[in-house]
């Protein structure tokens, strides 16, 4: 068996044209993935947010969206 040597820049060049050409074909796949980087980036937010508020208890947090039943 013969081996292929490929230049970096060929190679570069050839990983991107299959990502485009991938992602033109799986536009859905394209839209998942970037969705969860969002969904994940907007956790990681939310939890350094809420490592700088006050701690509340079980009950209060409770209290509080039973409050939100009764709009």
């Amino acid at each position: 068996m013969s081996q292929i040597e490929l230049s970096e820049t060929t190679l570069k060049r050839l990983f991107k044209e299959a990502l485009t050409e991938a992602f033109r074909e799986q536009r859905a796949l394209l839209h998942e993935t970037l969705a969860e980087v969002l969904e994940d980036l907007a956790l990681a937010e939310a939890v350094r947010a809420g490592q700088q508020t006050e701690i509340v208890s079980r009950e209060t947090v409770f209290e509080s969206l039973e409050s939100y039943g009764d709009l």
